[in-house]
């Protein structure tokens, strides 16, 4: 396990998960999220996003943590490894309002409110993104390992089974 992505719907827990691997691991981890968005709430261009993503998958050794869509196809193709959050929506609401008005190293502002439109966004999750990454699943799961996770409980026993060498 040298190359990881994270993925699933905002408020699933990949965020926690990948910050406990990369302190098991010791692998650099790099949150989409902190590329993509600027701290004033703007959004970096398409190009300039592609390059920063395109030079970490160059690297011998990464964790990738957040979905964004049309770049799954290129990670799927480079990682060895995918951690898939398929929380129930319930939990994935949950965590994403527990987190308003807390600093993360995940996000380069802090949440004040839930954003109706990022609310949306999870609410469709389940009907809009997952049939596409469970397509994209079967396309690779003979040449990846790829952990599903129905929980946050089940990606916590698993960190604690885990030993890296």
């Amino acid at each position: 396990m040298k190359k990881v992505i994270v993925i699933g719907s905002p408020g699933a827990g990949k965020s926690t998960f990948a910050r406990k691997l990369r302190d098991i691991t010791g692998l650099p981890l790099y949150y989409l999220d902190m590329i993509f968005h600027n701290p004033d709430k703007t959004t970096v261009p398409q190009k300039e996003f592609d390059k920063q993503l395109a030079d970490i998958l160059a690297t011998d050794q990464w964790i990738i943590d957040g979905n964004y869509q049309r770049t799954l196809p290129l990670r799927f193709e480079k990682c060895d490894t995918i951690f898939f959050f398929d929380v129930p929506l319930e939990e994935c609401l949950e965590g994403a309002t527990e987190r308003i008005g807390t600093k993360r190293e995940d996000m380069p502002w802090v949440e004040e409110i839930f954003d109706e439109e990022f609310k949306q966004y999870i609410i469709d999750f389940p009907k809009d993104q997952l049939p596409l990454i469970y397509d994209l699943i079967s396309k690779y799961e003979v040449d990846k390992e790829i952990i599903v996770f129905k929980s946050r409980t089940e990606a916590d026993a698993w960190l604690k089974g885990y030993s890296y060498e």
